[in-house]
């Protein structure tokens, strides 16, 4: 089965709301522009739309991804990215900006299940560029990195050095830096602000913008509309 995976922005005002109310936002969204997106069964039929990983309420992000499940007739009539694109785009909120559009391949596993890392760009101040430099080298040079986190009522402690792929320096600031990380997302998602409150309690984080939700393909890491599928392919061979 395929569907229409599209990556969008929340950016602005608008990542202070939380994830079921994107959720509505993308059902409002589709009926305007008249996507024909299909129907779950049962007494309250919902639509069949699936997201990637949560963002955190207060982060902004530039690689927030959404599928819709639509009928196969969908793909086999003449079909237009460009102008998908557009009238999604033009029917969203100020703040939420529709990217790409692309026909994947659906698997068992939700899109939510195979992103491996996620890459962010994070601003922070109260420190300066020697200052994290040395912070960076010697998580670098550590091989565990233990931080305490709360779930489900009870405070667990996790080692997530192994998560933390990368880390460096995307900007120099006056009163700080910008940084640019990848990390891990298994078993349990790394936030950039949990590993720098861990590394650096002073530190005081001004922004947060995901730039990538990335999959795992052999042994790369992948952007999830890297792997696009033709429109017109006969389904039973996408299955």
């Amino acid at each position: 089965m395929r569907c229409l995976r599209v990556r969008y922005t929340k950016r602005g005002k608008i990542r202070f709301i939380g994830h079921r109310d994107v959720a509505r936002i993308w059902e409002r969204t589709l009926r305007k522009a008249n996507i024909p997106v299909l129907y779950s069964q049962g007494f309250s039929p919902h639509p069949r739309i699936s997201f990637g990983l949560a963002l955190p309420t207060g982060f902004e992000s530039e690689a927030e991804y959404v599928d819709i499940y639509l009928g196969e007739e969908f793909f086999l009539k003449d079909f237009d990215s460009e102008s998908i694109q557009q009238s999604i785009d033009s029917a969203l909120p100020t703040g939420m900006d529709a990217l790409k559009v692309g026909v994947v391949s659906t698997s068992e596993d939700s899109l939510q299940e195979v992103v491996d890392a996620c890459v962010w760009e994070v601003r922070v101040s109260g420190i300066s560029v020697e200052e994290f430099k040395k912070v960076r080298n010697e998580l670098f040079s550590s091989d565990s990195l233990n931080i305490q986190r709360e779930r489900k009522g009870k405070i667990r402690v996790d080692d997530v050095r192994y998560q933390v792929h990368s880390m460096d320096i995307a900007e120099e600031h006056e009163d700080g830096v910008t940084i640019l990380t990848e990390l891990g997302t298994k078993p349990r998602v790394l936030r950039p602000t949990d590993l720098l409150k861990r590394i650096n309690a002073e530190l005081r984080t001004v922004r947060v913008l995901r730039k990538e939700q990335l999959t795992l393909q052999g042994n790369q890491r992948i952007e999830p509309l890297s792997i696009e599928l033709h429109p017109a392919a006969p389904a039973e061979v996408l299955a």
